[in-house]
């Protein structure tokens, strides 16, 4: 019996194997470095591993684009400027999370349950809470998660693809579970999660078996060529029955509708840290890998698939909007905010042009910055019991007069709803624009006219917290903003001018994705 040695380009693969290598450190310094600095311990190896995986994907970028095209790094993983570039914006993702995650605010805490084993509301829990035990499990969870969401867009077969969203999915399942405050709320929502995202995975699992039976192959480029080169006689229904289901199972994780049923209630009871990483991280991979899926594979099909697209793109926007419109949580308005976004990026995926392609890929830059910095400002908002801070304020109701409180906050927050609203001068408006152009230059013309009346009614909830935050007093002592220590406060400086400088000076970043869509295989 002769064994075939697996051919992989290591250096390709390193700054994925920064980040899970560092996520296999961080389980040894939880299980040896004494509970006192762990937090500082995970908090600066996870922000070092990020950065250092940001310099070794730096040099890849000289190397992929000197080589003027995408390989293969090993089966089922290629590497391009527009997998490189898809790497990038997810580190960026994932830098600003862990900083916000890393935070303690003025309070001495934070949005982790002291111990996440511990029964809410027992006596364990409060003895672990008296002896000032702090959760760190978070971070070496993140940074596997963080792994499986850059291996996400560089998958070329369905093994890699399934076995990367799992990757990017099981630890977001734990993590979903460990809010500090209404923890029954947090593990109801991981539940919901898990339970949903067991269907996402059902749905792809099946539809790879379809395109298996009709190619003999699970790589994207042996099913697009006998899809293409008509070696399905008689099976084009099953040809198209695997790539709308694959398409459905990737649909879940960007909460396109009718697949975005776990999204409010897993956004309003996870920990805030990891709502914004999970709406930032998840949407932004899933919908790359979706562009290498489709673009490669799925676009072969054509019109045939079309009026699926259409048809979940349509729904996506209306319920995004419709249903954001009513909502009284901040953190169920921005799951329905983010609702609607996925109707737009979908207009990106239709279009099927490298447009199409570098529009997706600042879309998930400016959404996901904006997105971490936002619930940042979520996080630092709290309801007060004598004076004593406690859990978070998520109803709208509670940002009454911000603008007052803490008005660097507010006006932190007013750039990033003007920008998920699409208005000049911010990085969101640059982005719908660039997609909306995608989406003409595709024939997508009737879309791009939902798309643009959605935006404008979903101004009207963004409008209506800037409104709270600034034209109304303040209500009484029921709420008290806590200030940072230091990390989230940096997350959200950084967010806000970045949101503004893509907006104002967008053309180094638009030239640079185009670069990387234009050599897309």
């Amino acid at each position: 019996m002769s064994f075939t040695a697996p051919v992989i380009e290591w250096a390709g693969l390193t700054p994925v194997l920064i980040i899970l290598g560092a996520g296999v450190v961080g389980v040894l310094v939880e299980a040896f470095v004494p509970r006192s600095v762990r937090p500082a311990v995970q908090a600066l190896l996870s922000l070092l591993a990020i950065l250092a995986s940001a310099v070794a994907l730096a040099g890849r970028w000289s190397v992929v684009v000197a080589a003027g095209s995408g390989r293969e790094l090993t089966t089922g993983i290629a590497e391009d400027p527009f997998g490189v570039a898809a790497q990038g914006i997810l580190l960026a993702i994932g830098l600003l999370a862990v900083l916000v995650m890393a935070d303690r605010t003025t309070a001495d805490d934070g949005a982790f349950a002291a111990q996440a084993a511990d029964r809410p509301g027992s006596a364990e829990e409060e003895e672990s809470i008296h002896a000032g035990w702090v959760a760190t499990e978070m971070f070496p969870l993140t940074l596997f998660s963080l792994g499986g969401m850059m291996l996400f867009p560089l998958a070329n077969g369905m093994i890699t693809l399934f076995v990367a969203l799992e990757l990017v999915s099981l630890p977001l399942y734990i993590m979903a579970a460990m809010a500090r405050h209404r923890r029954l709320l947090s593990q109801e929502a991981a539940l919901k999660y898990f339970v949903l995202g067991a269907f996402s995975s059902a749905f792809l699992l099946m539809g790879a078996a379809f395109l298996y039976g009709v190619s003999d192959s699970v790589a994207y480029s042996d099913i697009a060529a006998a899809i293409g080169g008509g070696g399905v006689a008689g099976m084009d229904w099953l040809a198209l029955a695997g790539v709308a289901l694959v398409t459905i199972g990737l649909l879940f994780k960007t909460a396109a509708a009718p697949f975005h049923a776990w999204s409010p209630d897993v956004y309003q009871g996870a920990p805030t840290p990891v709502t914004g990483f999970m709406a930032a991280g998840v949407k932004a991979t899933a919908f790359l890998a979706l562009v290498r899926f489709y673009y490669v594979l799925g676009g072969t099909l054509g019109w045939d698939l079309a009026p699926f697209l259409w048809t979940v793109a349509i729904l996506t926007m209306a319920v995004g909007t419709v249903v954001g419109v009513i909502q009284k949580d901040v953190k169920r308005m921005f799951a329905y905010s983010a609702i609607a976004h996925a109707g737009y990026m979908l207009i990106g995926i239709i279009a099927w042009n490298g447009v199409g392609v570098s529009a997706l890929l600042l879309y998930a830059l400016t959404y996901g910055i904006a997105t971490v910095g936002a619930f940042g400002i979520i996080g630092l908002v709290r309801t007060s019991h004598d004076g004593a801070p406690g859990a978070e304020a998520n109803d709208l109701e509670a940002f009454t007069g911000l603008g007052r409180r803490s008005p660097w906050l507010a006006g932190a927050m007013t750039v990033f709803l003007l920008s998920f609203a699409g208005i000049p001068l911010t990085a969101g408006f640059m982005a719908k624009f660039e997609v909306f152009i995608a989406g003409i230059a595709g024939g997508a013309t009737w879309l791009v006219i939902v798309a643009i009346v959605s935006s404008v009614a979903t101004a009207f909830f963004y409008m209506r917290l800037i409104v709270l935050m600034f034209f109304r007093e303040p209500d009484g002592d029921r709420v008290v903003v806590v200030g940072s220590m230091g990390p989230a406060a940096l997350t959200i400086g950084l967010a806000a001018a970045a949101t503004v400088l893509i907006g104002v000076l967008p053309q180094a970043v638009v030239r640079s994705l185009a670069d990387a869509a234009m050599l897309l295989p």
